[in-house]
């Protein structure tokens, strides 16, 4: 068969479609709403002066506020991931009776005020609590810990991941599981080189789901863990501090953490479209 010479090949000119009635008429109805999200952020923004910024960086307290999240988000994030990845395989896959409570339960931290979780995690682990008493007898207190910081966070966080990874192992078609099955994999050889592989995407967008929920965690942390610097003051905890007595202080803090957040979103936003495209 003749082949026709790239250069000869007609070229294909594709043109973006105007707005269309329907969509303009919709970006105005929207936008009220959407002035409403978006402007009390930018007057944060303009709100900070470059050399306050600049200066209140080289803060002890600033440094010790984001090293501190950092570590403590990292910590439930991971907690999430090991723990609560074999949970959402089990609701994602094995029916069994008391299923639709259990996935109710789970489902609880998401809605609860964080007060009531901070109450909640404080009765259960604080000195003279359920769990907190036997361990103040070993000798191990949790409660105005670090530990408690990312306790309280898994806490809330957790089920943001587990309900996107139940979503994301729903997703994955069963026949190539089976055809896999089939070919001699063992159910771990199956999980880790053809479900997983296949719902990488959706754990990852669950994992950035919890992660900065752990990283806006406050209510449940100022209960359950204080409010002391270096120890369990994280950024919200900074910031909220730092509006009563500070306020160049809390605008700082509000900043930095509004990038970080801004940051790891359009990060994930921008591999899950490479992955889209690559499809």
């Amino acid at each position: 068969m003749e082949q026709t010479s790239p250069a000869l090949r007609p070229v294909i000119v594709r043109h973006r479609r105007p707005f269309s009635r329907t969509t303009l008429a919709l970006l105005l109805v929207s936008l009220p709403m959407l002035l409403y999200l978006l402007f009390p952020i930018l007057a944060m923004i303009l709100r900070v002066n470059p050399a306050m910024l600049m200066g209140n960086l080289t803060n002890p307290e600033v440094g010790q506020a984001v090293w501190l999240s950092m570590v403590t988000t990292a910590c439930s994030t991971a907690l999430g991931l090991g723990f609560g990845t074999p949970l959402a395989y089990l609701l994602a896959r094995r029916p069994f009776r008391g299923r639709s409570l259990l996935d109710t339960l789970i489902e609880l931290p998401m809605v609860l005020p964080p007060s009531v979780a901070g109450i909640a995690l404080l009765i259960a682990f604080g000195r003279r609590g359920v769990i907190g008493m036997w361990l103040n007898d070993a000798g191990v207190s949790i409660a105005f810990t670090t530990v408690a910081v990312v306790l309280a966070q898994t806490f809330v966080a957790a089920p943001f991941y587990i309900k996107t990874a139940v979503a994301g192992f729903v997703g994955v078609e069963r026949e190539l599981e089976q055809a896999a099955a089939i070919d001699g994999a063992t159910p771990p050889q199956v999980f880790l080189w053809i479900t997983l592989p296949l719902a990488w995407h959706v754990l990852l967008g669950g994992l950035v789901m919890s992660w900065a929920r752990a990283l806006g965690e406050f209510g449940a942390t100022i209960i359950f863990a204080g409010n002391f610097p270096g120890r369990t003051q994280t950024m919200p905890l900074a910031i909220y501090l730092g509006f009563e007595l500070d306020l160049d202080l809390s605008l700082t803090l509000a900043l930095i953490l509004l990038g970080v957040a801004f940051g790891i979103l359009w990060l994930v936003k921008a591999i899950l479209r490479q992955r889209v495209s690559v499809l």
